[in-house]
């Protein structure tokens, strides 16, 4: 079968390697797309702690089950088509134990410790198969729209966790396919008010059609005053941060009203990971910074459910279908900045 291997940091191709056999209690998976991710873009580039090379990677999986191991055969039928979520929970930790799945301390991920999407054939091992990350796709949902129910996941969880509801004025800083996702969201949970933001006009001219109230170009303006301009100076009820940009953090604080939520989604990067937060700012007006990292089964099913039925628009998020054979074009174009969200079709 074809498969993208990476040997080295930059050093990565489409290559013809076997085919996985299917595990004994899992599943052979025919993978009809895989979506290219912002980490999957990091490991290309720099490694993973995580990953050993040479490796496949991708975790963003929709595909149909092409065998089941002899303890899946009541479950999964051949030509049942799957999201398939790469995060596996150890099930036996305190947080497993309280179903918080999402802060499992035991959890590894298919594209780390099991090879990963960016293949014509996955197998799924039968720990993922008994965790509850693999979900069963809707009829007439589009395979390449399934493949983003993962990030959309991470979203659901995130604006769970921080309460976005009806009245809410929302900012989100950052117009990638994160950012247009939060935006949406935000509308789906009842916010009154969706505000996008990002550096980028292109991303924002693509951003548009997610649905804000307003677009904001922070290359050209005083983000934070715009917003509290925006708001009759109070400030934004939740700001949520979908970029890996520190400064984005400094202006969350400052733009947040009192009482506010601030969403730190995007992770940033090493070394420059501890901002230059006023936190007498955070202490004098209320405020609540609330971190999140991937999530629980239930965050998934909302997310495939969401995209189902249209409220997030997976057609407009995902902006490029490619065949794997193009893999190294795709990479290029998300470098760029050009894609959205770039899918491969194995």
């Amino acid at each position: 079968m074809k498969a993208v291997i990476v040997r080295a940091p930059g050093d990565f191709a489409v290559e013809e390697v076997p085919r996985p056999e299917c595990p004994d209690a899992g599943l052979l998976v025919r993978v009809e797309a895989c979506g290219l991710c912002g980490s999957d873009l990091r490991t290309l580039q720099h490694g993973h702690r995580r990953v050993s090379f040479p490796w496949t990677i991708g975790h963003e999986i929709c595909g149909t089950v092409a065998a089941a191991g002899d303890a899946c055969q009541g479950s999964w039928k051949v030509g049942e088509r799957l999201s398939v979520g790469p995060v596996v929970y150890c099930g036996a930790c305190d947080f497993c134990a309280d179903g918080r799945f999402e802060l499992c301390e035991g959890y590894r991920e298919i594209a780390q410790h099991w090879p990963g999407g960016f293949a014509e054939y996955l197998a799924v091992p039968p720990e993922a198969v008994r965790r509850g990350t693999v979900e069963t796709v809707p009829e007439g949902l589009d395979p390449a729209v399934a493949a983003v129910a993962e990030p959309v996941s991470s979203c659901v969880h995130a604006q769970e966790a921080g309460g976005v509801g009806l009245g809410d004025a929302v900012v989100v800083i950052g117009a990638g396919p994160v950012g247009c996702t939060h935006a949406a969201l935000a509308r789906v949970r009842g916010a009154e008010r969706v505000i996008l933001a990002d550096i980028n006009a292109d991303r924002l001219g693509q951003a548009e059609a997610f649905g804000p109230d307003e677009l904001v170009n922070a290359a050209e303006t005083d983000l934070v005053q715009a917003v509290r301009e925006m708001t009759a100076k109070r400030g934004a009820h939740v700001v949520i941060t979908a970029n890996s940009a520190p400064i984005a953090q400094v202006q969350a604080v400052r733009m947040a009203r009192k009482g506010g939520r601030v969403l730190l989604f995007g992770g940033l990067p090493k070394g420059r990971s501890c901002p230059d937060v006023d936190m007498n700012t955070v202490h004098y007006n209320a405020l609540r910074l609330i971190g999140t990292t991937i999530y629980a089964p239930r965050h998934q099913r909302t997310a495939i459910r969401l995209l189902a039925d249209g409220r997030i628009p997976g057609d407009r998020l995902v902006t490029h279908r490619l065949a794997l054979d193009r893999f190294a074009e795709g990479v290029g174009l998300a470098l760029a900045g050009e894609a959205l969200k770039t899918v491969f079709l194995p």
